[in-house]
């Protein structure tokens, strides 16, 4: 049985008066008296509303005339406090007289231009027959500035600037230089022309002998393809064959030599593109012929 419910009766069904239940307390926080006492800290005039509680002006001190004038000192009488310039003399008075210097002016003249050295002319020039005369020394006649010491002298900052100049080309030289040699073409030996003749030849007698086996009557895309592929590499072997038979000094690069020089096995594998370039010496008159292109290695 539920114990919030009363047990069941007959008397239940009795209607009986219903009290309302009272109300709960109201919600107090217990901070409130903190915060009231802090409130009360922070307030002060002119800070909340209403009238602050300030002390009121008597009516008896009001605003006069003439109360926010400054007020000047007492007046003073003015005293001079340094002397006066002398007074003008007056008609009475007389200068002294009869007082004459012994100084002869003509002797002392003469003296001074006996003496004393002559003035230089100012240098001129005349430019027309009318005599129209200028200054010489800013008419730039008259040889100024090829006088002075450092005239003709380089300047410290080209001086400079030159050195840089000579250093960068150096230094740009050596680095092509070293480009060049590492770029450098590589002359052919006998042996290894000899021996590259052999692997060519022998691969030639391979794909003949390839080509010799195919069948005579062509009936098919399969074989004919296959036909013109062996056509195409015996007639580029027959060529690599006579470039190497009719000129006996060969170049290669550095960059096409990696893959032209294998073990002496592998000389059959190699050389089964040649492209070259012939050009004369001028000095030696000899005709020379230049390896550009090596690649396309057969397996």
């Amino acid at each position: 049985m539920d114990p919030t419910y009363a047990p069941e009766s007959i008397y239940n069904l009795i209607p009986s008066n219903w009290k309302e239940p009272p109300q709960p307390p109201r919600y107090r926080s217990i901070f409130r008296t903190a915060v009231k006492e802090d409130m009360q800290k922070c307030k002060a005039a002119m800070k909340t509303m209403g009238p602050p509680k300030v002390e009121v002006p008597s009516p008896k001190d009001f605003l006069k005339k003439h109360s926010k004038e400054k007020t000047l000192p007492p007046k003073k009488k003015f005293e001079r406090g340094k002397s006066k310039k002398p007074s003008v003399p007056s008609r009475t008075d007389h200068p002294v007289m009869g007082v004459q210097s012994e100084k002869n002016f003509i002797s002392t003249n003469a003296a001074d231009a006996i003496m004393g050295v002559a003035k230089k002319p100012k240098p001129i020039y005349v430019d027309k027959r009318t005599g129209d005369r200028h200054d010489l020394e800013t008419s730039g006649l008259v040889p100024k500035y090829i006088n002075k010491k450092d005239y003709g002298v380089t300047p410290e900052y080209i001086c400079k600037r030159n050195e840089e100049v000579r250093n960068a080309q150096e230094e740009y030289d050596n680095y092509i230089r070293e480009k060049l040699r590492k770029a450098a073409m590589k002359k052919l030996s006998d042996a290894e022309r000899e021996g590259v003749l052999q692997g060519l030849k022998k691969n030639w007698e391979e794909v003949h002998k390839e080509f010799q086996s195919l069948s005579v009557f062509i009936d098919s895309l399969p074989k004919k393809i296959r036909k013109q592929r062996l056509e195409g590499e015996m007639r580029q072997l027959e060529h690599d064959i006579s470039v190497l038979e009719k000129h006996k000094i060969i170049y290669i690069a550095n960059n096409s030599g990696k893959g032209y020089f294998g073990e002496k096995n592998k000389t059959d594998l190699f050389l089964l593109e040649l492209r070259i370039s012939r050009f004369l010496y001028q000095d030696k008159k000899e005709e020379r012929i230049v390896a550009q292109h090596l690649t396309s290695l057969s397996q």
